[in-house]
């Protein structure tokens, strides 16, 4: 099946969504594939994954401490390109890449788009790349069949909106709190507004982040209006707290992902 077909197909199919975010290759790329699937089985409807980067600007201590186990044990934007390609053999969930510029740059723009297009990736979101300066990277995108994804919040302008609007495909990922990643308890105040005003303005699909770790903050945000809920922080946190046991650090991400998938639900 074609990128533009995964994402399509799975946005007729299905209403509310869930995707769950791992560090590709934390704690080591065996147990980070076992860890995968696991969130397969635990009803995943897309899969995002980030390739470890020794400063992640946008993340918290969870992420940063997952990059850096990931780093650790010898993981690179190849060594992530073939993974990516052992889960596209496992699963026709749309596969999306959340990462930072640097590593997209150093590795050569138009080779990373081609190399990510091969094994399988259907979205990509650079954090740290504002849509002003993303020229040869949408070029990339658009020339081999990825979707650009852009974060959006609550303090982004009306113009920057009206350009993020006119280059995202697939989705728009929607900060649902301000700062860095992380497990908070609240969601933002004004999360309805921000989603009533980009409904009105586009049909992407919205995908609220950033700091979501409970099955009660994902039936929040869908309440009020986000179509699917992305988990990262928690999950991760869940591979920390079982270091040193493979089976029982999958069991738990699957057990975690399985809930958060039946708050979309329920």
């Amino acid at each position: 099946m074609k990128k533009s077909d995964r994402l399509e197909k799975l946005f007729s199919l299905s209403n509310k969504l869930f995707m769950p975010f791992l560090v590709i290759g934390d704690p080591d790329l065996e147990t980070s594939l076992a860890l995968s699937e696991g969130l397969i089985r635990g009803g995943a409807d897309l899969l995002e994954f980030g390739i470890p980067f020794s400063d992640p600007p946008a993340d918290g201590p969870v992420i940063q401490a997952a990059d850096q186990r990931a780093l650790l044990a010898g993981m690179d934007t190849d060594k992530a390109f073939e993974f990516l390609k052992k889960v596209r053999a496992k699963t026709e969930a749309p596969i999306a890449l959340l990462l930072y510029y640097n590593l997209v740059f150093r590795y050569g723009v138009e080779e990373f788009y081609r190399r990510a297009a091969e094994v399988g990736v259907d979205a990509i979101l650079i954090a740290d790349l504002p849509v002003e300066e993303a020229r040869s990277a949408l070029e990339a995108a658009k020339k081999c069949g990825i979707a650009p994804i852009f974060i959006v919040s609550e303090l982004t302008s009306q113009d920057r909106l009206d350009k993020i609007l006119e280059e995202a495909r697939g989705y728009l990922y929607l900060v649902a709190r301000l700062g860095v990643t992380g497990q908070q308890k609240e969601v933002s105040g004004n999360l309805f507004e921000v989603i009533e005003r980009l409904k009105k303005k586009s049909e992407l699909r919205i995908f609220a982040g950033f700091g979501l770790s409970q099955p009660e903050q994902v039936r929040e945000v869908l309440r009020l209006g986000a179509d699917g809920a992305i988990c990262g922080s928690a999950i991760v946190g869940r591979i920390e707290e079982n270091l040193g046991d493979a089976s029982a650090m999958v069991e738990a991400v699957e057990a975690f992902c399985r809930e958060m998938k039946a708050a979309t639900i329920s």
